[in-house]
């Protein structure tokens, strides 16, 4: 039997390249790493760290549920006559 077996894997250059370059100042490989994961992932019974979705503050929330109500119809977008009416709005808003 083989002592090592290959893993190929597809990943954009400027990824690998800001891996290799964070497991280098720990002395290892991008193979170390990988190596490392599947270890850990083997001795836990799954992914090694929890998966959850991003988090927003309050005010982020609000404003991606307002883009989403306004893509789908919900509420409708206001519209300007010219970009001075957008900014003659905004600073009124200051």
């Amino acid at each position: 039997m083989a002592k090592t077996a290959n893993l190929n894997i597809r990943i954009d250059p400027e990824t690998k390249s800001n891996a290799e370059r964070l497991f280098s100042g720990f002395g290892i490989t991008v193979t170390d790493a990988v190596t490392i994961f599947l270890h850990q992932s083997l001795m836990v019974g799954g992914l090694p760290f929890e998966v959850k979705q991003p988090r927003f503050n309050q005010e982020t929330e609000a404003a991606l549920q307002e883009a989403q109500d306004i893509a789908s119809g919900k509420i409708a977008a206001k519209g300007y006559r010219s970009a001075k009416e957008l900014f003659t709005e905004l600073d009124a808003q200051c």
